[in-house]
This record gives structure tokens, C-alpha cells and sequence, in this order.
């Protein structure tokens, strides 16, 4: 029995790295050609404006970690290389710091629309899905939509606290910032916490506006 289910996860784990990886690799080429576009070349430079999964994978983020999760049924989070960006590149900082960092997170939700209707229209022409492939399908969707909604928290170092830095004042935005040194420790506390659940209740009330049979 314990055989069975260690060649379930490892199949999981099969699907689900190709999936992360492209996901990730969309999400940071997002930031990168928004910031290029904006006026900031920095990345384009580093060789990151490509999707290109190589340029962005980060071996203990991007690989190690999902590995470990899948095999220690513990809560981990990946992740890939930072894009990097020059917010002084930009003609107006905040606004310009707020689109590119949204960008990153739209990629994503983008991402889930357009395979829920490449599988749409698959599905409509009669064409016979396997489990195995439908299950990538629906393992893309719910990945993508969880990144979109996960990176949107605003808690340093995630996408939503660049946002809220620069939608708000300067005296409150010095104060996130401020909180930002704690940020990786008040995002592990938040996964585990009970909040996490109500997280990931959205997550799926979003997916569920997805659902492919």
C-alpha cells in the first residue's frame, strides 16, 4: 500500500513540475517584458526576457522545493528566480512599479483562461480526452488561478506588497516597508495559520468558475 501511494505522488510530481515550471517562467517573463516596455532594461539585459524556463528556474525554489512537498506531504511554496527591475528606469515610479508587478500575477490568471478554453474547444470538436490529460488540464487551470490569487497577498515579498506600496500614501507605504524584513516569516505563519483556509476557499471558489469535466 505505501508502494502505491509514494508511485501516485511520484506521477503527480511528473504532471505537476512541467506545469510549475512554465507557470513560473510566464509569471516572471510577465514582470520582465512590462518593465522593459516601461522603459527598464535591466532584465532584458540579464538574458530574462524569454520564457525560457532555464533563465528562471531557481534550483532550491523551483526544484527542490515542489520535490519536497510532493514526497513529505508538508505545505511548501516554490518559487523562481526574482526578475530583476530598476523602479528608477521607470518615468512614474509607482504607477509603473504597480503595472509590472500586477503583470506578473495577470499572467497568470490569463494563463488558466486560455486553457480553459483551448480545452473548450477541444472538447466541443468531440476530441477524446485521456484522465491523464485532462487532469493536466485541470492541474493547470487550478495552479494558475492559486499563483494569481497567492501573489496578490500583500505581504512582502509577493507581487501585492509592491502594489500596495505604491497605491498608498508615503508615510503608510514606509511602514510596509518597514515590515517587509519580517515578510517571509509572516507569510509562513499566515500558511500555516487558519487563515489559510479561508485563502484557498477563494482559490476554489475562482477555480470552480473553471471546471472541466
Amino acid at each position: 500500500m505505501p508502494e502505491i501511494q509514494i508511485s501516485e505522488k511520484l506521477i503527480l510530481l511528473f504532471y505537476f513540475l512541467p506545469i510549475f515550471l512554465l507557470s513560473l517562467s510566464i509569471h516572471e517573463y510577465a514582470h520582465a517584458i512590462f518593465a522593459y516596455k516601461l522603459g527598464d532594461d535591466t532584465a532584458q539585459k540579464q538574458g530574462r526576457l524569454t520564457l525560457n524556463p532555464i533563465k528562471h528556474i531557481d534550483l532550491i525554489g523551483s526544484i527542490i522545493m515542489p520535490i519536497l512537498a510532493f514526497t513529505s506531504g508538508f505545505m511548501l511554496i516554490g518559487w523562481a528566480k526574482p526578475v530583476p527591475v530598476n523602479r528608477s528606469k521607470f518615468q512614474n515610479f509607482y504607477r509603473d512599479d504597480a503595472i509590472v508587478s500586477f503583470a506578473g500575477p495577470l499572467s497568470n490568471f490569463i494563463l488558466a483562461v486560455l486553457v480553459y478554453v483551448i480545452y473548450n474547444i477541444l472538447n466541443s470538436t468531440g476530441f477524446e480526452f485521456s484522465n491523464t490529460l485532462t487532469n493536466i488540464f485541470r492541474l493547470t487551470i487550478i495552479f494558475n488561478i492559486f499563483l494569481f490569487c497567492f501573489n496578490l497577498l500583500p505581504i512582502p515579498p509577493l507581487d501585492g506588497s509592491h502594489i500596495i506600496f505604491d497605491l498608498f500614501p508615503n508615510n503608510y507605504t514606509a511602514k510596509l516597508q518597514r515590515l517587509g524584513i519580517y515578510g517571509t516569516l509572516i507569510l509562513f505563519i499566515f500558511i500555516y495559520s487558519p487563515l489559510w483556509a479561508v485563502f484557498m476557499n477563494v482559490v476554489n471558489w475562482i477555480s470552480s468558475y473553471f471546471k472541466i469535466s
